[in-house]
């Protein structure tokens, strides 16, 4: 069994578009749930969710046996917990708040061994390389890293052609939350000046040979950023789908909603 070939990563060069979830309820055991429901791909989100390197080991293994790919959010472009997610088996990473090409070479460069990198060699100890027992992994596995990094700014998108330009990056993720809020348009993503933001961030990315991402729970913006040419977006939030679930149950039943349900428009 192949262990190591980054299917993820070769969905997007084939230009495959792939349907991902959010999780965010640091559970190993919903995660699995979520796992076998067909989704491409599943984000662990350890920027905004109370996530630990432990707490995300247990998800990776939860969701192992199943054809979802993982990939991990760390909370920060920092080279010591990525050295440690990369350890632990993540090969697909989403680095938030890029800026710049240097923070974007950076984060390229913590994800590959030298010399073309800066990733600590410690395979023996590693899930990753299954404690050594895949005999190829350090010579395979810089290859087999995807790293999508996020422009969620006004000065991101500014620099956006800077940073399609860094060799390793896989995709470009676009934040419609950050970005909305930096536009002066807080909690407000379908606004017209930050979808053209969007759109015009979608077209960049895409004529650049890069995969475009996105976050959006709204169904109808979600097929529209498809159309428009996104190679991964995730569509749904473990907690909001819980969330809104609940409320709707005790709704139909006469119970009383003490505080409103999440809005289905949002984004992350």
């Amino acid at each position: 069994m192949d262990q190591l070939t980054n299917k993820f990563k070769q969905a997007l060069q084939a230009g495959k578009p792939q349907i991902g979830l959010w999780l965010g309820l640091c559970s190993s055991y919903s995660a699995e749930i979520l796992a076998g429901t067909g989704f491409d791909w599943l984000l662990i989100d350890g920027e905004h969710a109370p996530n630990t390197v432990p707490s995300i080991l247990n998800q990776l293994q939860a969701i192992a046996p199943y054809p979802s790919h993982p990939i991990v959010r760390p909370p920060w472009n920092d080279p010591v917990i990525i050295k440690q997610l990369l350890d632990i088996g993540t090969q697909t990473l989403l680095i938030p708040m890029i800026q710049n090409a240097e923070q974007a070479r950076e984060a390229v460069r913590a994800t590959r061994y030298p010399p073309q990198g800066i990733r600590g060699v410690g395979s023996a100890l590693a899930r990753a390389s299954r404690w050594n027992r895949i005999p190829d992994y350090l010579t395979r596995a810089n290859d087999e890293m995807c790293v999508l990094v996020q422009a969620e700014t006004r000065e991101a998108l500014n620099n956006l052609a800077e940073i399609l330009s860094v060799d390793g990056v896989d995709g470009v993720f676009i934040g419609p939350a950050d970005l909305s809020a930096d536009m002066g348009h807080h909690g407000n993503p379908q606004h017209p000046d930050v979808k053209a933001a969007i759109e015009q961030a979608i077209a960049q990315i895409t004529v650049a040979g890069k995969a475009a991402g996105i976050l959006m729970t709204n169904i109808e913006a979600a097929e529209h950023y498809v159309h428009l040419g996104v190679q991964f977006i995730a569509v749904g939030v473990d907690t909001t789908l819980l969330a809104n679930a609940a409320h709707s149950l005790a709704a139909r039943f006469g119970q009383q909603q003490k505080s409103c349900a999440p809005s289905p428009t949002g984004a992350y």
